[in-house]
């Protein structure tokens, strides 16, 4: 059994080295287990590189990637499944966060029969505003893509290698693991695993960051959001239909009584901020679609250590 760790790397020059050694020191415990360490370079602004290619040099199971530009954690994750070469991959963060020295309880889950484990924290080592970002993260992933709602996702999971060929073979830019790991199979499992403060640092997503991520997830693999839209027009029309009905029989009823400015604006604004808003979302995938015939990439290599 051979394993591969891919780890993307962001601002996280002082926390790698730890990250890998304790990867080093768990796969001694099974002696008889191969093994790989991808590391990609998401365009860090620190030293993460030089650090890379240091451990590289020392060690022959370390690969380095490192991106042209930051294109964001799924594309260099994608990056990593494309020189994966183990039975098993395994992703994992580059802060600590995520225990590496668990990993073969994700190896022992998924050898009873599962395509992909993901590791569960019962205690999640996160600020609230992280935990709310996650909660609300699984209820529209189980709403719009088809997360099961027994499942919880994480970032430290494990997948066969047959599931990262199908992942590495979606093209486009927008890249959103779990959107393809959800169209790929079925057979999910969860392990319950630890989870740790960060070793140093603060987490790389802020709020703009994981709505940008949600977006991306939600718009490239369902369109459920356009139909969605469509339900909502329907509503607003009718309630448009509705509040004419009574203007018309209030002043049929009591002439003597004008129609309200308010009401009639109040209707305008309601009526005119949800075609925008539908609008954007129209916009939104048309957009995408635009981008993707362009061809814009993925990720671009910049340079690698093998």
């Amino acid at each position: 059994m051979k394993l591969s760790f891919v780890i993307p790397c962001y601002r996280s020059e002082n926390t790698i080295s730890a990250v890998v050694q304790e990867i080093r020191e768990t796969i001694a415990t099974r002696p008889s287990t191969e093994y790989e360490i991808v590391l990609v370079n998401d365009c860090s602004p620190d030293n993460v590189w030089q650090v890379i290619k240091k451990l590289a040099a020392e060690d022959t199971h370390i690969k380095g990637i490192c991106l042209a530009k930051n294109f964001g954690q799924h594309s260099a994750l994608m990056a990593g499944y494309g020189q994966a070469t183990g039975d098993y991959i395994i992703s994992l963060d580059d802060d600590g966060q995520t225990p590496a020295s668990e990993s073969f309880k994700l190896v022992d889950k998924i050898e009873e029969g599962y395509d992909v484990v993901y590791g569960y924290y019962k205690h999640a080592a996160q600020h609230l505003f992280r935990r709310f970002g996650s909660w609300v993260n699984k209820k529209m992933a189980e709403t719009i893509i088809g997360q099961p709602k027994t499942l919880h996702t994480t970032s430290f999971f494990i997948m066969r290698k047959f599931i990262a060929d199908e992942i590495v073979r979606y093209p486009h830019p927008f890249a959103y693991i779990s959107g393809l790991v959800f169209r790929a199979t079925k057979s999910l499992g969860n392990v319950e695993v630890e989870h740790r403060h960060r070793i140093e640092g603060e987490s790389g997503y802020t709020l703009a960051g994981l709505i940008r991520l949600w977006i991306n997830g939600f718009t490239a693999f369902s369109v459920k959001p356009l139909r969605a839209a469509t339900f909502i027009g329907i509503l607003c029309a009718l309630v448009g239909f509705g509040a004419g009905l009574f203007v018309i029989y209030k002043k049929l009823m009591f002439p003597e009584v004008p129609v309200g400015y308010t009401s009639m604006l109040a209707t305008i604004l309601f009526i005119g901020g949800m075609i925008m808003l539908l609008l954007g979302l129209i916009g939104e995938y048309v957009g995408r679609i635009y981008i993707s015939i362009n061809q814009s990439p993925q990720y671009v290599v910049r340079e690698r250590t093998f």
